[in-house]
């Protein structure tokens, strides 16, 4: 009998697997930090094999923790940071340069050439992104481009390209696998979303030879079986979403209008828009929510680029705490920055600003500041960029009356609570934290029958907390004032 789902977390920083019983409830995780790269300003890369690796050590040392051999898990589900590009050569598998990631911003001058010449509305009506080096079309140009010989190899078909998702399930298939799911695709700059199709003027635009790109296939389906030689067993690979549209489904946002915050690497603020396609008039995404059975659901997105970073720089750059889980007790001792704002903008503002030069700035720092204010700033900076995008939604028409928070900054209620202070709204907390990874182990076990509808999927949801506002109005608006002057100071756009 089978009694586990096993998903595949593959993000930014570490590779997680996480074992789910049939329930939702988790049963065993395990997690790898792997190596950033950091080869020139604003460039950020990692070691594909180092992924891999990562990826299975985390799968077997949670099948170990639990005792648990492939027999007894059913299926597999994917999830992973999103834009995050690989190549790779068919034949062997070897990557012909490290994947490039999300936050890299080395495309900068060429998307602003394109969206001089006037290019930025056809992108925008087709994929519902914005010309920014954050997603993956400009990036995979740039390995064909820079790297000898390679655009001759990909059009002659030698050569395959691929998020994060699509490499793994390559891996795990022993290359008889090259798909990607529907979400992952929305995110290239390549994908028209509203046909569900590679977009032949984008592809001509990019000049990208479409034989790199894998098949789009739906959130909730077979993606092949991972051989037996990596668990001890085969295990079919059911279900595949990114990262945020993970979440999403795990926080079992399915009606419109439902919407979730993820803190992670970054922050993203995800809403469920239905069926309808919306596009932003305020610099925020659509994107596809997720795709089963062939019926797309749409969500609205605002993405910032430095959440988690930028506690990691507190502990890796900076070296003023020991570990991320110290930063909620230096906020209790000092809930009063004293003016301090940070802008953490080590690789450029994501939503609703769109500034890829803007680099990061510590403002108001006098003989007294502490630690600790820096600390409780850097906290602060991650709330006052959600409601920079819950703004933005607004201005949309899009106010979502709540927000459903996970991912690991989730569990600070220090900063839950100022979240919900300054955006003035409830912040609701689950009982599982684990939304993302949760997500996709719903769609694999939707895809094998453990699961009947979406909505069997959201019985399973409960509340930890909520998080209601106690800050006055006045102390709210102000504390925002100083920060959108803080970011004025570090924006190149104006």
């Amino acid at each position: 009998m089978s009694d586990y789902i096993l998903a595949i977390d593959q993000g930014t920083t570490s590779s997680r697997a996480i074992l789910f019983d049939l329930d939702g409830q988790v049963a065993a995780t395990a997690q790898k930090e792997f190596t950033q790269y950091f080869p020139d300003d604003g460039w950020v890369e990692h070691d594909p094999d180092e992924i891999w690796q990562t990826t299975l050590w985390a799968c077997n040392e949670a099948m170990r923790q639990r005792a648990c051999t492939a027999q007894q898990i059913l299926c597999c589900g994917i999830t992973n940071q999103r834009e995050t590009i690989v190549m790779w050569e068919r034949d062997t598998g070897v990557p012909v340069h490290k994947a490039i990631v999300w936050q890299d911003r080395r495309t900068h001058a060429y998307c602003e050439e394109l969206r001089a010449a006037g290019h930025e509305h056809l992108v925008q009506s087709r994929t519902g992104l914005l010309l920014d080096p954050y997603f993956s079309a400009s990036k995979i140009r740039w390995l064909l481009n820079e790297l000898p010989d390679l655009r001759k190899r990909a059009e002659r078909g030698e050569l395959a390209c691929g998020t994060i998702d699509t490499y793994l399930i390559w891996r795990l298939t022993h290359g008889e696998v090259h798909a990607t799911d529907a979400s992952n695709a929305s995110r290239t700059a390549l994908f028209n979303i509203h046909t569900q199709q590679w977009d032949p003027e984008l592809l001509d635009l990019f000049d990208i030879p479409e034989a790199l790109l894998p098949e789009v296939r739906d959130c909730s389906a077979s993606y092949g079986t991972a051989a037996a030689e990596f668990f001890g067993g085969s295990i079919d690979i059911n279900g595949v979403a990114g990262d945020q549209q993970a979440a999403l489904i795990g926080q079992a946002c399915f009606s419109p209008g439902n919407a979730k915050s993820t803190y992670g690497t970054g922050c993203f603020l995800v809403q469920n828009t239905g069926d309808r396609c919306l596009q932003s008039s305020n610099r925020l995404l659509s994107t596809v929510a997720y795709r089963i059975k062939g019926q797309t659901c749409y969500a609205l997105e605002g993405s910032i680029f430095n959440a988690g970073t930028a506690v990691q720089w507190l502990r890796d750059g900076l070296g003023i705490i020991q570990q991320a889980s110290d930063v909620e007790a230096a906020a209790a001792r000092a809930p009063d920055t004293r003016g301090v704002y940070l802008v953490p903008a080590f690789t450029g503002l994501g939503a609703p600003y769109w500034d890829a030069q803007a680099r990061g700035a510590l403002l108001g720092i006098t003989r007294d500041t502490s630690r600790d204010h820096v600390i409780t700033a850097t906290l602060q900076s991650v709330a006052y960029q959600t409601r920079d995008l819950l703004e933005a939604m607004e201005k949309d028409g899009q106010t979502p009356e709540f927000v459903r928070v996970d991912g690991g900054m989730a569990v600070n209620s220090w900063l839950m609570q100022f979240l919900s202070d300054i955006t003035n709204r409830p912040v609701i907390r689950s009982n599982n934290t684990e939304t993302t990874a949760l997500g996709a182990a719903y769609l694999a076990g939707l895809q094998s029958g453990v699961y009947a509808s979406l909505d069997n999927i959201a019985e399973r949801w409960s509340l930890e907390r909520e998080f209601t506002p106690a800050m006055s109005d006045s102390q709210r608006e102000d504390l925002y004032a100083g920060w959108l002057a803080a970011v004025k100071r570090v924006s190149t756009t104006g």
